[in-house]
């Protein structure tokens, strides 16, 4: 990038985004690590490569990174960048496909641009660039934890006519909706600001719903930065899938 040119969050996000990806696979293939090590030294390396660009590209901002402490600062300035630098660890280190990099920035709370890299897939998903597919599976597919799947899983996906699918990162899960190779992601175990804020990003560019699972706005910038659940998917099986838990939580 050129420093003396303007470059755009969105933009900004891609490259970065892209770029750690591209690290993280070179990581993998090359390094003498392997298991926690490499899982630890991947997510310094990218985590540094993000953060010492953004902090180039863009001082007057706060960044919350799920590999640094978190600065209460950030509480106070609008613009707040929100970076996953490796989302599925452990499916990187096993070497599996379904991991990512999370780059977004919220604006006064709100997921205002992202992208999500799915390196190993070769495939980069931006707010501004993206347009949801619509699969041709005769039913639906529902996409949960690989290893945290949601109580209740089986009678959602029962409710909305939906077969149920384990996947890794949030990152991947989400991605894989925008991409038409599954229609609803739904997960209820705990997350962070960093596990979500792009993916929901991503899908709001791409037109598909993104919210907590009883229908309310996914928040950021918050003192605490838990994001208790969320539901990204093709809008008709959100709203189905939100008025039966709003249902279940009515009895």
């Amino acid at each position: 990038m050129n420093r003396g040119a303007r470059v755009g969050d969105e933009d900004l996000a891609a490259r970065l985004a892209q770029g750690a990806g591209r690290l993280l696979l070179a990581l993998r293939e090359t390094s003498c690590l392997e298991g926690r090590a490499l899982g630890a030294v991947a997510d310094q390396v990218a985590n540094a490569f993000i953060l010492t660009a953004l902090r180039q590209w863009r001082p007057d901002d706060c960044i919350l990174s799920e590999e640094s402490p978190d600065d209460p600062e950030r509480l106070s300035h609008l613009r707040l960048w929100i970076i996953d630098p490796l989302d599925g660890t452990r499916e990187y280190v096993e070497g599996r496909s379904d991991w990512a990099v999370h780059v977004a920035l919220a604006v006064q709370g709100k997921p205002a641009a992202g992208a999500v890299a799915v390196p190993a897939l070769d495939r980069l998903y931006r707010s501004d660039r993206v347009e949801a597919r619509i699969g041709s599976r005769p039913r639906p597919l529902m996409l949960v934890s690989r290893t945290r799947a949601p109580a209740g899983a089986e009678a959602i996906a029962a409710a909305i006519g939906a077969d149920v699918a384990p996947m890794g990162s949030a990152g991947a899960k989400a991605m894989a909706v925008v991409a038409g190779d599954a229609d609803l992601y739904v997960h209820a175990g705990g997350q962070h600001e960093w596990d979500n804020c792009a993916p929901a990003a991503v899908a709001i560019g791409a037109g598909l719903h993104a919210s907590r699972i009883d229908g309310t706005p996914l928040l950021y910038n918050g003192p605490d930065t838990m994001v208790p659940d969320l539901i990204i998917g093709r809008p008709d099986l959100a709203a189905r899938a939100i008025a039966f838990l709003q249902s279940q939580s009515a009895i």
